[in-house]
């Protein structure tokens, strides 16, 4: 099992920025990636932002240039810094982590932070 614990969610105005972060716990060492999803009401949940134990990045088109995904090592938190916010970004936002191979993987979840992007 792995347990994650987001944090850094808020109200911020278009342009503004803002730093999510997600701590994991249990079986880290068991984690193959972990990245950042988010889901607007009314829309599917969408991957965000993903960053595996090897180091590879993958972002969303929508947020190329303007989020950075970042994680030192398997016992250091998981960061999404997101600058440039627009009000499009507005959405309740999940941390995940990727357990196993690639050929087979489970999902872990952590419990959403909002974020909300107005004037």
């Amino acid at each position: 099992q792995v347990q994650l614990v987001e944090s850094g969610g808020g109200l911020v105005q278009p342009g503004g920025s803002l730093r999510l972060s997600c701590a994991a716990s249990g079986r880290i060492f068991a984690i193959y990636a972990m990245g950042w999803y988010r889901q607007a009401p009314g829309k599917q949940r969408e991957l965000v932002a993903a960053v595996t134990s090897g180091g590879r990045t993958n972002y969303a088109d929508s947020v190329k240039g303007r989020f950075t995904i970042s994680r030192d090592n398997a016992n250091t938190p998981v960061y999404l810094k997101m600058n440039s916010l627009k009000p499009e970004d507005t959405a309740v936002y999940y941390c995940n982590a990727k357990t196993g191979t690639p050929a087979n993987l489970r999902d872990y979840w952590g419990q959403g932070t909002q974020v909300t992007v107005s004037s």
